[in-house]
């Protein structure tokens, strides 16, 4: 017998430079399974916990890497499992390539075992869904779906029945009916430049406005220099969507940080005061948070005709990617000689970092979560690659951490499901095996899946050339962003019964699967504690016990906003005199002038 059909898979990822496949076994990719253990590691088939986890360290991977990624599952409850890291890769636009079983083609139909409609399960989160049915589909099948992940920053699926992958492979012939393919390689990054009469309309607006806000996202990061040039030009401040928080460095003075709900004051600021708006590579969705409608002149830059236009009413939309547009817009934009707008900003920006500083060192039982992510902004290595999960601790990864040098860092933006951060950082090292990656998580996500994935960390950990990842548990025993949302937008006390998590010891947990841990409780201790794991020889986990009402206050509240939901939850809220008085610690802190 020659080539089976799960040879010639695993040959064709091959061929593609896929390094390792993320996936769960099961019956339904028994052939495609046996043919990983017969491809010498290459690639490998890395093994999740579960199909869920697999998809995200895909995605993780494909964001940290730029390339696609690629995960596996059987037929039925383990392609279903898959579907939220899908849906994750989808809303951030991350391409992802999924290979699925199925069962047996003589099944089919017939209610059997585990028999899912995959076509349909798939339709909405993959922007390619193909069931193989015989070989000589095989090329066009697979090659596509990497084309379409690539071309289209999104998830792709190739269903293939578990008796077709034991199956002898046949190419598709130079007959009727029968669709072949190129051979696999590289889809360098389009060029695409808008037309040099809108790129002048976009010039003119840029000129004409005296206080100039550019907002930037991950759409912008092969674009940092030219950002910089035309906020240098224009003395603009740069805002960042929160998956652009790695696009610049926090270190430049006129960088006001995160946007949003978990931004900070300076980018309130920039919106509220500018009266001309750049968006560059950003879907930034809030917006309230932009400045108000018919205060000022925008322009936006995206590469997505779709996605363009949607967020604030834009006097110019320029669809083209962000580097050849901005080297086109640039040159034609006027240096402003008033730098008054710029002055302003950077003041607002440093007193912003002081501020942060301050909120970050307060008192708190036991300890400050604020602090937990400064202490980690003073000492972190500029290689490093942060992942951040979803929930309060979100906030603080958000506006406390200031990157530098080359730090990646991302979360799931746009979805914003738990789970991921772990998973993200897993994804990390098998992009970047060279680099530190810390994952920063609340206990919610931990106990969700973050507590599982410690193995695979354990397992994989001897294939990192630098073998730190750091995970770093927020240890509060609270589901804490849903009970601050329920206090601060519903006007409801916490309820605890919904909130409360059980107690368990990260630490120990962590020390049963093989790593090292270190527990802490007492704030002088913590940055003894990330200067142990950042030294260390191998991945370490960080049980840190934090305080629950250390408040997530927003940029733009005012007291008036925080008495309203003080009295609101001050009845029946088991700690509400408590993060009454935490919050307005926090507040008091952006009224301290210093030079």
């Amino acid at each position: 017998m020659g080539q089976q059909v799960g040879d010639y898979v695993v040959r064709r990822l091959r061929e593609w430079g896929v390094q390792q496949v993320f996936g769960y076994p099961g019956d339904g990719i028994n052939g495609l399974v046996a043919a990983f253990g017969r491809a010498d590691d290459d690639p490998a088939f890395i093994q999740a916990r579960h199909e869920e986890m697999s998809a995200f360290e895909a995605t993780g991977y494909a964001k940290f890497s730029g390339n696609a990624g690629v995960c596996t599952a059987t037929s039925g409850p383990g392609a279903i499992h898959l579907l939220n890291g899908l849906y994750d890769a989808k809303l951030d636009h991350v391409p992802v390539v999924a290979i699925v079983g199925q069962t047996a083609r003589s099944a089919m139909g017939g209610s059997y075992q585990q028999e899912v409609d995959l076509q349909n399960l798939f339709q909405d989160v993959a922007e390619y869904v193909v069931e193989v049915n015989v070989a000589s589909q095989l090329p066009n099948a697979l090659d596509r779906a990497f084309r379409v992940a690539i071309t289209r920053r999104a998830p792709t699926v190739v269903i293939i029945p578990s008796d077709l992958q034991e199956e002898e492979y046949e190419p598709p012939e130079h007959a009727f009916k029968q669709v072949p393919s190129s051979p696999p390689g590289a889809l360098p990054p389009a060029r695409v430049i808008p037309s040099s009469d809108e790129i002048r309309r976009a010039a003119e607006i840029l000129d004409a406005g005296s206080r100039v806000a550019i907002l930037i996202g991950q759409g912008a990061r092969s674009a940092a220099a030219e950002v910089v040039e035309i906020a240098d030009r224009t003395g603009a401040g740069v805002a960042k969507a929160l998956l652009g928080k790695d696009v610049l460095p926090d270190d430049l003075p006129f960088v006001t940080g995160p946007i949003g709900l978990l931004g900070s004051r300076p980018s309130y600021e920039l919106m509220r005061d500018c009266d001309t708006l750049l968006i560059v590579g950003s879907n930034f969705p809030y917006s309230q948070f932009l400045p108000e409608f018919g205060q000022a002149r925008a322009v936006q830059i995206d590469i997505d005709g779709t996605m363009i236009g949607m967020r604030y009413p834009t006097e110019v939309n320029l669809i083209g990617d962000a580097k050849s547009t901005l080297a086109e817009l640039v040159p034609l934009i006027q240096r402003k000689t008033d730098r008054s707008w710029r002055e302003t900003v950077e003041k607002n920006v440093a007193r912003w970092w002081q501020t942060l500083e301050r909120q970050s060192m307060l008192d708190a039982r036991p300890l400050n979560p604020m602090r937990v992510v400064w202490e980690l902004s003073e000492r972190i290595p500029e290689n490093a690659i942060v992942t951040a999960d979803s929930g309060s601790s979100t906030n603080w990864y958000a506006r406390c951490l200031r990157f530098r040098g080359q730090m990646r860092g991302s979360l799931s933006g746009t979805l914003a499901t738990m789970g991921p951060g772990v998973p993200y950082a897993i994804g990390a090292k098998f992009a970047h095996p060279d680099r530190p990656a810390i994952a920063l998580v609340g206990d919610g996500a931990m106990q969700m899946n973050g507590l599982a994935e410690l193995l695979t960390i354990a397992r994989y950990r001897r294939r990192w050339s630098d073998p730190r990842l750091i995970v770093c548990v927020f240890h509060n025993n609270d589901l804490n962003q849903v009970t601050w949302e329920l206090r601060a937008m519903g006007g409801s006390p916490k309820f605890e019964e919904s909130q409360s998590l059980p107690e368990v010891s990260y630490a120990e947990v962590a020390r049963v699967m093989g790593l090292a841990a270190i527990t802490v409780e007492a704030p002088e201790d913590l940055g003894p504690a990330w200067d142990r794991a950042l030294n260390a020889d191998g991945p370490v986990l960080l049980d840190v016990l934090c305080d629950p009402e250390v408040p997530p206050i927003p940029p733009h509240a005012t007291w008036e906003q925080l008495k309203d939901t003080a009295e609101a939850v001050l009845r029946g809220d088991p700690e509400a005199r408590r993060f009454i008085t935490q919050g307005m610690k926090a507040k008091a802190q952006e009224f301290i002038r210093r030079s």
